[in-house]
Formats: structure tokens, sequence, C-alpha cells
């Protein structure tokens, strides 16, 4: 690993200096990652952070405002989408998905609910890992090379979510849960039926604007990323060989709307302490959004997760091959931390990537909301 991972600069918006935070992202860096941003917004001000490197080879530290595909975060975005259309009344909630969805052969009993929860039992088109390890590919080209030498390929969401549904239901609809990205294609393919409309233009009518995310972007099938950014890059064997390709630049609509977007620290901490401040969604929808399944503690497109010291957060994180997001709020949105992780250069397996920002998030967590101090459970506006 080259010494100028080990770099760390930090700026501070406001407030005071956060040393423990500025040694948590060193940690990450430490790891095996190549760049970590970090925002915290909370009673003592606004703290950004940044460590590591923006490319691997140089020298200069990610942008600390800078862009980055936030992988399944989407879905907070989606699933807020959908309940904004469910406050206009364009949607039920409790409705049938076949409803809007005529031409899918959707199982009656599936509800717009469900598949914002992932209580639908679809099969996922990433593919599957059953509890007994059993690893099902998907409709989609998913890991390694297979997935590189098809990353420009545009797919259309149908060409997703088809393959899957001719596969056999995990379970009974509303019977078990289990994360499954087909739900979340299914949700856009229903906000586009029901609006007239495509989903970017929605996403941009109910959510990005009122709320003034300039830095978020629905790139559909464009591999482009807005500057400042830093790089992702990716790990895998080809050919009984490690090699590291730099993911910055792909086509996502191989994922669509379960896990398309990018977005900055900025503006996902905006979006969602209004989100959890009752400023996007009526008091009862949110509390809908908020109530967790319990097998998992999933809402509708939101985990809800209880600290060591029985703290309840909100959050949802996501990944993409070579890059990692975190959103994490208190109840009332009066306390946030939303950040972005580049993998780098070491040679660590999936497995392996995910257990280390497994590690990394469980860091953070502890530092910035760890304290036992609590917000009220309910929004504020």
């Amino acid at each position: 690993m080259s010494e100028s991972l080990h770099t760390v600069e930090t700026t501070a918006a406001a407030g005071p200096d956060r040393p423990e935070l500025r040694e948590a992202i060193q940690e990450i860096v430490d790891s095996g990652f190549a760049g970590v941003q970090l925002r915290v917004n909370d009673e003592r001000g606004e703290w950004v952070g940044t460590a590591g490197v923006s490319e691997l080879g140089g020298a200069a530290g990610p942008p600390a405002d800078g862009h980055f595909r936030i992988g399944s975060v989407t879905k907070t975005f989606t699933a807020v989408l959908v309940l904004r259309l469910v406050a206009e009344g364009r949607i039920g909630l409790d409705t049938p998905a076949d409803d809007h969805l005529p031409g899918f052969g959707l199982d009656r009993r599936i509800t717009v609910r469900m598949l914002l929860q992932h209580t639908s039992g679809l099969f996922s088109f990433t593919g599957e890992v059953y509890e007994d390890g059993t690893v099902v590919p998907g409709g989609v080209p998913g890991i390694g090379k297979e997935w590189m030498d098809n990353r420009s390929r545009t797919y259309r969401p149908e060409e997703l979510v088809r393959p899957a549904l001719s596969r056999p239901a995990r379970f009974e609809p509303g019977t078990d849960w289990s994360y499954s990205n087909t739900n979340y294609v299914l949700a856009r393919l229903l906000i586009e039926k029901v609006t007239g409309r495509s989903y970017a233009e929605e996403m941009h009518r109910l959510v990005l604007d009122p709320l003034g995310l300039s830095g978020t972007v629905v790139p559909e099938a464009s591999p482009e990323i807005p500057e400042p950014h830093a790089h992702g890059y990716y790990g895998y064997e080809d050919a009984g060989r490690w090699t590291v390709a730099d993911t910055t630049r792909f086509n996502p609509s191989w994922i669509s709307a379960a896990g398309d977007m990018i977005s900055t620290t900025r503006d996902l901490h905006a979006f969602f302490s209004a989100l959890m401040a009752g400023r996007l969604l009526p008091a009862p929808l949110l509390a809908e959004m908020r109530t967790p399944h319990p097998k998992m503690g999933y809402g509708l497109g939101v985990f809800v997760e209880k600290t060591d010291d029985g703290a309840t957060l909100y959050q949802h994180n996501g990944g993409f091959w070579g890059w990692a997001a975190l959103m994490y709020s208190t109840p009332d949105g009066s306390r946030t931390m939303t950040g972005s992780v580049t993998c780098g250069d070491a040679e660590l397996d999936l497995a392996a990537t995910v257990r280390a920002f497994e590690q990394v998030k469980q860091r953070l967590v502890k530092e910035v909301f760890g304290d036992g101090r609590t917000a009220p459970d309910r929004p504020t506006g």
C-alpha cells in the first residue's frame, strides 16, 4: 500500500475539532480502503473530514464534498418518492402492486408496502444467498470479470425484473423478509406507470428540487459522475490473478432505482435530516416508513437500528463495486452522519470487503451516536 494512503486531511465547517473522528477515518484507510469522506451534523455543529487519497497512486485527498455513488441508499429516495405519491392519493400503500403493473403477472397478494419493505418474497435479480449458504445467480452479471465485461451495457428496468419474476418466490407474500433489488425496480416501474413521467423527472419534482439537492444525480444509463469526485476501485480474480480496476465510470442501469444514484455528504445530510424531521412526508406516512419488520428491522426504505446503549437510529447504507455510502440519523434529524468510502488495492474478496465495511460502520456509529444522548423519537416539524 502506498504511503500516500496514510495521509489525513480534515476541515471543520463549524464547531470544534473532532480528534476522535479524525482517528476513526484514519483507521478506515489503514485497514485497506483508499479514501473516506465524512460529514457529521449535531449539537456541536458541522464537522467534515477526509482521509486517504482521491486516486490510487496520487497524493491528493478525497474532495471534502465530492460526488460518490450511493448504492442502496437510493432505496430510501425511491421509497420516499413512492410515499409522496401515496400522500398525493396516486398510489395506495396496501393495494396490490399488480393493479398498477398488470403486465408482469405479479401475485395479487403482493402490495406496494411489501415491495418497499422487502416482504414480497420476490427473487432478487442480482442473485440470492440462501440460509444454507447456497448462492443462486440472478439475471444480470453480478460479480468479477463477468460484471466488468458488461459494465457498459444498458439494461431496461423490464429486462432486470422479468427473469427474476420467472424464478420461484422465496416465500409467500407477507410471510417473511428477504432483501431483494427486484422490489425497488418494480417500485420505479410503478412510479412511471402511475405518473406517466420518468423516475428521474418525478424524483426531481417531489424530492430533489424541493430540497435544493443540486449535488444529487439520477444517472439513468450515463456512466458519468460530476466533478469533484474520488475514484472507486474493484478488486477481483481474473484467470487466477488478482486484478484491480477503476470503477469510477460505468453504466449503472444494471441496478436501476435499487441503487443507481449519485450524491454528496451535504445532500445526504439535507435529505435525511429533512425526512426525519417530518418535512418530506405527512406524520402518519413517516410513522409507516419507520415501523420495522421484526426480522431485520427494515421499515419502508430505511433500517431501524438500536445502539449498544439503547438509542434508536434510522439508516440506510449502500455499496457498489468500488464504493460504499453511509447515511444515519437520530429520530428527529438533529444528528446525522453521512459519508463515502472508496475501495483501494487491498486484496480483499467480496466477503472480506463486507466484513471490513461492517467494522467501519460500527466504529463510526459508536463515535457519533454512542454517547447515550438520545433525540426525541418524533419529527420536530
